[in-house]
């Protein structure tokens, strides 16, 4: 399961009927062979566990206590042409999600559970194998509608259907939605579904049927749509401003899921051309609140007389967020790079430990794995219980991956990474490269060059020092810098080269992996198999992965997994850190957080200007 901008997942409730009309139910299914199921009950989760029983008050990295008011300034970088943030075409504005309810929600301090929305009660069978979602009859649309069954359903298809691609892939195992009544909706899975596929129904953002059932939903819009949840758009500039303004009348702002957050009035975001524009103009106080990814900005970039006089305030908090894979990645859909010792070749050309010496201030670590920073991540030799999983595929797997452990190639940091070269060149001629002069030819006599993809001029400086390395060993590459809604549309078609590329991970990996390194998701454009990998052997291991039935077998598959993509050498990884960096207005508060956190809640947050009403 995944939660990341790119994947618009929204918030939700619980709502109760009668024991009596669950127990009637319960028997029913009973006396039809259909699977069991425990009670209906306010949160479901993939192993049995859940944080907050009940009848919680609220979640604990919040203030329940926080005022409302006052005004939330934001910025986003490049351009917007839709307010459509669930099809492929065009570009959504910042924050869309804020006007949309969902079926459930997660917390932010515990993986594998999901708490009531819109949705009050979950009953899920005790095979796993339907889901049966309870609608609060309290929940309502921004226009007074109620939500009803029928709006869920519709929301299901019509994203499946005329929705993104990855729609299609995240519940491909769903088999059947049945509407049972105005208020419950079953959804039916494929035997041997992911365990977390009843968690990643209830993200789902529910659409009005009402509003969209006479609207073209495949195409790009700055109509202002209908939505349930707690803000809604109060003004629109394409390209340039968008705001949000808190709905009084939001139907779910009394749920423990919500108490202590949504507190601001007013959230806008002010687009900029490029993050040096857009960090200026927070130094001079045209918004309020930044997410620092930058480490030479995060070093020196804030210094500011509103940094000195407090102004500003800079703050590092540690997370337990997975890290995910960053990295370098190749476009296997061009013949060049078809070639894994050109590809290992490519890795030992990066000089990371001089990148983070001169350019990161030492903040980084380096990335060892497609699931760095959880328990997820391969390390050593493969266990017992991975070989039973790979020795089938030996055949089909390099030989290191049974031997040794997978490790990035490690340099002296002086920018110049002369015994990886060296290594580089010799595993280039031994499999019939050849250099003529300064340019270097695969054996079948083709130049090897390629074009590096950007879009953050800020990679520019990391990307460099790297192509000049490369040039070294005969390898030509031009580096270009294009503006974002060029780039999203060159992502989209797969009509690049190399580009930097973050596959993010959660702390229960499932389905989105297909999204990430199927053959189907391959040849499906605007998936973010950004790589094009066609592996039997990775598909069969994700399909393991996504069939996990138990904690340990997701860590055995998903550790298995990612040795297999580690020793394809399909990207060149680059680096994480485990903190948020943070820099906001002292006009801002925040509850205190724990290390526990896998998101910052910015709905948590409040002015302290702000009394509440």
């Amino acid at each position: 399961m995944i939660t990341v901008p790119a994947i618009p997942l929204l918030l939700q409730r619980t709502p109760c009927h009668p024991f009596v009309s669950a127990l009637i139910m319960v028997l029913g299914l009973l006396g039809t062979g259909v699977a069991q199921a425990s009670e209906p009950n306010h949160a479901s989760s993939m192993y049995g566990n859940v944080k907050y029983p009940a009848g919680f008050s609220h979640f604990d990295y919040v203030n329940p206590d926080a005022p409302k008011g006052g005004k939330l300034k934001l910025n986003s970088i490049g351009t917007f042409d839709s307010l459509n943030p669930w099809i492929i075409k065009g570009t959504s504005a910042a924050g869309i999600t804020r006007i949309y309810d969902t079926l459930t929600i997660a917390s932010l301090d515990e993986p594998f559970t999901q708490y009531g929305l819109i949705a009050e009660k979950m009953e899920i069978a005790d095979d796993r194998s339907w889901e049966i979602f309870y609608l609060d009859p309290k929940a309502t649309f921004a226009d007074g509608k109620p939500i009803t069954t029928e709006d869920v359903a519709f929301t299901f298809h019509t994203l499946v259907q005329q929705g993104s691609p990855f729609w299609g892939f995240y519940y491909k195992d769903v088999t059947q939605v049945d509407v049972l009544d105005k208020l419950r909706i079953k959804f039916s899975f494929k035997e041997g579904a992911s365990r977390e596929l009843p968690l990643i129904i209830g993200q789902m953002a529910i659409l009005p049927k009402h509003y969209w059932q006479d609207r073209d939903f495949s195409k790009t819009s700055l109509d202002i749509p209908v939505g349930s949840g707690p803000y809604k758009i109060a003004e629109v500039k394409p390209g340039k401003r968008i705001v949000y303004e808190r709905r009084d009348d939001y139907w779910a702002k009394d749920l423990p899921v919500n108490k202590g957050l949504h507190n601001f009035d007013s959230i806008s975001y002010d687009y900029y051309q490029d993050e040096t524009v857009a960090l200026e103009a927070f130094k001079g106080s045209a918004y309020d609140y930044r997410q620092e990814t930058t480490a030479q900005r995060w070093a020196t970039g804030y210094q500011s007389p509103a940094l000195s006089s407090g102004r500003i305030i800079k703050e590092e908090i540690t997370h337990s967020q997975p890290a995910g894979m960053q990295a370098f990645a190749f476009n296997l859909r061009k013949p060049l790079f078809q070639d894994i010792v050109l590809r290992k070749a490519i890795n030992l050309a990066f000089d990371f430990e001089w990148s983070n010496k001169t350019l990161f201030y030492n903040q980084y670590k380096r990335t060892n794995s497609y699931f760095q920073n959880s328990d997820m991540a391969s390390h050593g030799l493969p266990s017992a219980k991975e070989l039973s999983l790979l020795s089938p595929y030996r055949d089909q797997l390099p030989a290191e991956l049974f031997r040794q452990p997978f490790t990035v190639p490690v340099t002296d940091g002086q920018g110049h990474p002369r015994a990886q070269l060296k290594t580089a060149q010799t595993l280039l001629a031994d499999a019939g490269y050849t250099l003529q002069g300064n340019q270097l030819f695969t054996p079948d006599s083709q130049p090897v060059k390629f074009e590096f993809l950007l879009t953050n001029s800020a990679f520019e400086r990391v990307v460099l020092p790297f192509t000049r390395n490369l040039a070294t060993l005969g390898i030509q590459v031009t580096v270009r810098r294009i503006d974002q809604p060029q780039y999203v549309n060159r992502l989209r078609t797969f009509d690049y080269d190399m580009i930097v590329v973050v596959f993010p991970q959660s702390a229960s990996p499932g389905s989105e992996q297909r999204m990430y390194w199927s053959s189907e998701a391959a040849d499906s454009e605007g998936s973010q198999n950004y790589i094009g990998i066609k592996n039997d052997v990775v598909d069969a291991l994700v399909n393991k992965l996504v069939d996990s039935q138990t904690y340990e077998q997701l860590v055995t598959r998903s550790q298995a997994l990612d040795r297999v993509l580690l020793w394809n050498y399909y990207v060149v990884p680059n680096w994480y850190n485990n903190t948020f960096r943070l820099a906001y207005r002292n006009t801002l508060a925040h509850p205190a957080f724990g290390s526990d956190l896998y998101a910052i809640p910015l709905d948590a947050w409040w002015s302290k200007a702000a009394t509440s009403k």
